[in-house]
């Protein structure tokens, strides 16, 4: 009797202390990739992964829980289960599409900050390139594929930031679906 308690106490510690924020961490990434805000999207990874591998104690004590209450019969625990596995596979991929994010938004900055290519204006004879046989002269020195991996690495970051929500959405539903099954039945 004590044991039943002490793990089911566990349990719920878990669940409280570990799937809410790796969900806070999870929902937060998208609006801090759109900003580009690379300090803050490799601290919400670090959560989000150390929060998902800790996520997988709900899962253990929750069939250690059953294991002792000979629980194992019931539907209800069969579809929580399967919808635990589920989000736990759903982290994965989240937090893969988290790295892809970074390491676009790192190329993205690299780009940003890269020099730009070519010699100074001093150096071409005139500084005015409002001149227009200047202009046409010199129209090979600009450089359009210098901002072509910006460019890709943030398209790359916009789709994983999607990705991301949308699988962020469907693992906060499938929490929900989890915990209207242990209560309504528990």
């Amino acid at each position: 009797m004590f044991i039943d308690r002490l793990v089911l106490w566990l349990h719920v510690g878990f669940a409280i202390f570990t799937i809410g924020p790796v969900t806070v961490a999870i929902m937060s990434t998208p609006r801090y990739v759109r900003t580009r805000n690379l300090i803050v999207v490799r601290y919400l990874y670090r959560i989000t992964r150390v929060f998902a591998l800790m996520s997988l104690g709900v899962l253990i004590l929750g069939v250690v829980l059953a294991q002792l209450k000979k629980d194992f019969s019931h539907p209800w625990l069969t579809i929580s289960l399967t919808l635990f596995v589920v989000a736990v596979v759903l982290l994965v991929l989240i937090v893969r599409d988290q790295h892809r994010a970074i390491a676009a938004l790192e190329v993205a900055a690299a780009a940003d900050s890269a020099p730009v290519a070519g010699p100074p204006a001093e150096a071409l004879g005139t500084p005015d390139a409002t001149d227009p046989e200047w202009a046409e002269n010199h129209s090979q020195d600009a450089q359009p594929g210098s901002l072509a991996p910006a460019a890709t690495a943030t398209l790359i970051a916009t789709v994983e930031r999607g990705r991301i929500t949308m699988m962020g959405g469907i693992v906060s539903l499938i929490w929900l679906v989890i915990l209207v099954l242990m209560v309504w039945n528990g």
